[in-house]
């Protein structure tokens, strides 16, 4: 169980590359993760500032394995991202800040009354949602930071599906028997 100081619940964020349902691996023979970006509007200033105390206290926690010293922040990797800087040619990302969050682990899906989601369609890139996250300290390969980790996801309201695609409901109308294309 992570520590309460490193356990983060979001506000209202968006998912993207929502690898929710089944792990995939980021490189051939890496281990398979089930994998999020939380896209976190920067008016969101409560979850924003949750955040970033919740990696402060990754830091302290992590503290032996960055050699019994604690770092600088400004020196290590760390998961919030400014997505005006980091993905402007991406319109989903502008005025937000990201987060990739993943897990070895199966997250959790329920929706707004807490009933598992288990229609794979209803979570997807796009979607609306409450995520929970901690944050754990990493130093391996020589890369020193804090990582997050991902929890479970509170589906809240659809959204616009991100990555082209579209529903085939919005694609095609219903032919009856008397169409000519039968």
């Amino acid at each position: 169980m992570a520590n309460n100081k490193t356990k983060v619940v979001t506000g209202l964020v968006r998912l993207s590359y929502a690898n929710v349902w089944e792990p995939k691996a980021a490189t051939e023979g890496a281990v398979p993760k089930y994998s999020v970006s939380l896209i976190i509007p920067k008016s969101d200033t409560e979850t924003i500032a949750k955040i970033n105390a919740a990696i402060d206290a990754a830091i302290e926690e992590g503290i032996g394995k960055f050699g019994g010293k604690k770092p600088n922040k400004a020196a290590l990797k760390t998961p919030l991202r400014d997505g005006d800087i980091e993905r402007e040619d991406d319109e989903a990302y502008a005025n937000a800040y990201f987060i990739n969050a993943n897990s070895t682990t199966a997250p959790q899906i329920v929706d707004t009354k807490v009933q598992p989601v288990l229609d794979r369609s209803e979570v997807y890139s796009g979607v609306y949602a409450r995520v929970s996250i901690n944050f754990y300290a990493f130093n391996s390969n020589g890369n020193k930071g804090i990582a997050c980790g991902l929890g479970n996801i509170q589906k809240v309201r659809d959204g616009e599906p991100l990555g082209g695609k579209t529903n085939a409901s919005a694609e095609f109308g219903a032919l009856d028997g008397d169409d000519d294309l039968l």
